[in-house]
């Protein structure tokens, strides 16, 4: 993942709204969700949901899929394993940091 694609998705998920789609549709897996399935479960307006749903795809942590009438919504699980292995790629220079293994690394 470059630097530019992770400045893209750590800012499509700065906001609470969208936060709160990208976890339900994490927390929905493979199935997904539709947009009034969404809405309902986070108590948010159909307008302002499709805003969000559209910055997380443009972001590329979610995809959509059409399903006869409707759309279904999924995280796309890669991007987000890509973003979290950006973001700890160099944590401890490399060196397992877990408490047990190097209980002096306050970085983890």
């Amino acid at each position: 993942m470059e630097e530019k694609d992770v400045v893209v998705a750590l800012a499509a998920l700065a906001q609470s709204a969208r936060l709160r789609v990208f976890r339900a549709l994490v927390v929905a897996g493979p199935q997904g969700m539709t947009p009034s399935g969404l809405a309902e479960t986070l108590a948010v307006p159909s307008s302002t949901l499709s805003f969000h749903l559209k910055e997380l795809m443009h972001a590329g942590l979610i995809s959509q899929q059409r399903d006869g009438r409707s759309l279904i919504y999924r995280a796309a699980i890669d991007r987000m394993n890509g973003l979290m292995s950006y973001l700890s790629a160099n944590c401890c220079l490399g060196v397992d940091c877990t408490a047990e293994a190097t209980p002096a690394c306050t970085t983890c």
